[in-house]
């Protein structure tokens, strides 16, 4: 059974994506979860861009790029960075600590909770994304759910070719390479890795590593 690495760089190209203090130190890419919310309240900028069409329910602390759309019937909580260039469709929930790259969009009847998603990674219909790292360019199909606590509520722990790493996180869901893809309606179980390209059929429940082939 092959054995994938586990920091950044086996899942993502971090280039131009900014953020840096965010991930300065990480060893496990899981690591990051954690400090998401110190780094929002430090560094969050001032001043949104965005293009607000009605009225959305927009927190104090949210900051919305330049090009970015927010829907009629989204709800950002905050706090908040989302890039350029991003649509936060009719129905979104955001609760705190998430960000968006440039070009995302979060979806209808999507809940985005402690996570990040980097330039264009799409969830646009029925998607729970809670302590989750999705990488560029990735898509959920509808319906995707990126479970995020087990149901006794012990610490999760990654498995990966047959060994266990301890994460020391109760909640964490799962690491999605970039360009990978999601098919509908699959649930991924806390503490799953998918490689960087790869494919998960629709309906599928997934545990554990998804490499690329």
């Amino acid at each position: 059974m092959k054995v994938i690495g586990t920091g950044l760089a086996d899942f993502f190209d971090l280039t131009g994506q900014g953020h840096e203090e965010l991930f300065a130190g990480v060893a496990q890419a899981w690591e990051v979860l954690p400090k998401i919310a110190a780094y929002l309240k430090k560094n969050l900028p001032q001043n949104s861009r965005a293009k607000i069409i009605g009225n959305p329910s927009i927190g104090e602390n949210v900051f919305l790029g330049e090009g970015t759309i927010v829907e009629p019937g989204a709800y950002i909580r905050g706090p908040a960075w989302i890039g350029k260039n991003c649509e936060i469709r009719h129905g979104a929930y955001l609760r705190e600590n998430v960000i968006a790259g440039d070009g995302c969009v979060l979806g209808n009847s999507s809940e985005f909770k402690n996570c990040l998603l980097l330039s264009g990674a799409h969830a646009p219909h029925f998607n729970y994304v809670g302590d989750s790292l999705v990488g560029r360019d990735v898509n959920l199909g509808a319906g995707v759910i990126l479970s995020n606590y087990r149901l006794d509520g012990q610490v999760i722990r990654v498995r990966n070719a047959g060994a266990l790493i301890e994460t020391g996180l109760r909640k964490f869901g799962a690491i999605v390479g970039d360009g990978a893809s999601v098919g509908c309606n699959a649930v991924l179980n806390p503490g799953s890795l998918v490689s960087r390209k790869a494919r998960i059929l629709p309906g599928t429940i997934w545990s554990g590593v998804k490499n690329q082939t």
